[in-house]
């Protein structure tokens, strides 16, 4: 149930409440419709547009998240998250920062599923702390000058594919159970055989059973990966 009424979209947190709440007392009380059925989207709006009245709009959807799941029992809440994002269109490392940064409160709020590019989610705590730091300030509207301070460093991080591979390619120098604990965190297969066998071998050597591969450094991975589920900075998708 999107919210959408005679005057058209929801586009302040309490014209989504409204709609929404009377949305829902016309499909439980009135239809009949089961709660747990209903799913509504709020409406995800972009963020730091450079208009004043859009600077809530992050916020806005998380609050009116949080109330739908606080007065509207068995309701779900979905929303469209590359929405939010379509100001910085052409710097796919800024809005890859700003889904997760907003799934992560969205989430927290009572968010139970999105449209999203699963493939292209990144982890909150991964995001580089400055650029984290100021895009929450312009989806949580912490200051007035949120979408400026977060302009200034964004071009810096629409980096080149071949700088991004560069750097995606360091952690190949770690020792080789560091290798297979971030490979499974991150989600890269590119090097798995190699790096099993080359660790198996070497625990063969000092005479170990090759279950520790899994015992040690996948649980490692496993472990962090749990964590970060377990806090809402890493997603359903990336965890598959």
């Amino acid at each position: 149930v999107m919210a959408f009424d005679e005057k058209g979209q929801a586009d302040t947190l309490e014209r989504k409440k409204s709609i929404c709440k009377r949305s829902y007392d016309l499909l439980v009380d009135r239809v009949g419709f089961a709660p747990e059925d209903i799913i509504f989207d709020p409406n995800v709006f972009a963020v730091a547009t450079g208009i004043e009245e859009h600077a809530s709009y992050g916020l806005d959807f998380i609050e009116a998240t949080r109330w739908i799941k606080q007065n509207l029992p068995g309701a779900k809440v979905s929303g469209g998250i590359s929405n939010v994002s379509f100001s910085f269109r052409g710097n796919n490392p800024v809005r890859e920062a700003i889904h997760a940064v907003f799934l992560y409160h969205a989430i927290e709020a009572g968010l139970d599923m999105g449209i999203v590019n699963a493939g292209a989610l990144v982890v909150y705590d991964q995001v580089e702390p400055e650029l984290r730091e100021r895009i929450e300030d312009v989806v949580l509207n912490r200051r007035p000058d949120a979408a400026e301070r977060l302009l200034e460093i964004a071009e810096a991080h629409n980096r080149t594919d071949e700088v991004t591979a560069a750097e995606a390619e360091e952690w190949r120098g770690l020792p080789v159970g560091e290798r297979i604990t971030h490979a499974l965190v991150k989600g890269i297969d590119a090097h798995v055989e190699a790096d099993t066998e080359e660790l198996r071998q070497a625990i063969a050597e000092r005479g170990g059973r090759p279950i520790e591969v899994i015992e040690g450094p996948l649980m490692d991975g496993m472990n962090v990966v749990g964590d970060l589920f377990g806090a809402g900075k890493m997603f359903l998708p990336q965890v598959v």
